[in-house]
């Protein structure tokens, strides 16, 4: 079990600057009556769910393909070409083989520079993606209502790959969708409560990069991709 040290003496400080005596008995978790996050998109099927996040994908200034696995390489082909692909990192996920990828990767070797994320790289991997066209990862957890996906960061996949390159491309398995934010934290802490091993880093991506905090104008591509597309992919 892990030590904490300091632990009494730290939140004894909190309380202090807080006005009140430190809460030494068990905080009884309440029970609300309503909870209105739990019925928004509630009961929808996984296509009712891609349609949404479809629709959404407008919103977002993202670009949205269906697919399923046997068509995945062509679909990821003709959304390189759009992007006139020259150079790109790509998460080191398992499921490249899975779904096909990795025959598409070696027959476009010769036209593009592609980087698999590897730990032993270090801050190469970075410097790499700074000047990536393109950006490739898998979304854990796809959120329909907000067009968000879900990248669990760990050492083969860096969080880079979805923040430097000048345009990103999510790659959607069906199964990944849920309604909201809701269901998505949700499922993170079922997974840490089953003993499941979670990243410390977790980051919910919607879109491209974007800002309109200055006089409210929106502005795409200030301080990240300039753009983004997100392939759904049937794999049920």
């Amino acid at each position: 079990m892990t030590k904490i040290y300091n632990r009494d003496a730290f939140l004894e400080n909190i309380a202090r600057h807080l006005g009140r005596k430190r809460q030494t008995k068990k905080v009884e978790r309440p029970n609300w009556h309503v909870s209105p996050q739990h019925s928004v998109l509630r009961g929808l099927s996984q296509d009712e769910l891609v349609d949404i996040l479809e629709k959404q994908c407008q919103e977002i200034h993202t670009a949205f393909k269906r697919t399923n696995i046997e068509n995945l390489p062509k679909t990821l082909h003709d959304v390189l070409s759009t992007y006139k692909t020259k150079s790109m990192v790509v998460a080191n996920d398992s499921r490249l083989k899975r779904f096909g990828l990795i025959p598409l990767f070696n027959s476009l070797k010769d036209e593009i520079n592609i980087h698999l994320w590897e730990e032993a790289n270090g801050k190469k991997n970075q410097l790499i993606a700074e000047q990536a066209d393109v950006g490739i990862s898998f979304s854990e957890i796809t959120l329909a209502e907000s067009g968000t996906v879900t990248l669990f960061i760990n050492k083969n996949h860096g969080r880079s790959i979805s923040l430097m390159p000048k345009s990103y491309i999510a790659l959607i398995p069906k199964s990944t969708l849920v309604p909201r934010l809701t269901q998505a934290t949700e499922r993170i802490h079922n997974q840490v409560k089953n003993g499941e091993q979670v990243p410390s880093c977790i980051s919910f991506v919607t879109g491209p990069s974007n800002s309109a905090d200055i006089e409210m104008n929106l502005i795409v591509g200030v301080h990240g991709p300039m753009h983004a597309t997100y392939i759904v992919i049937e794999d049920a």
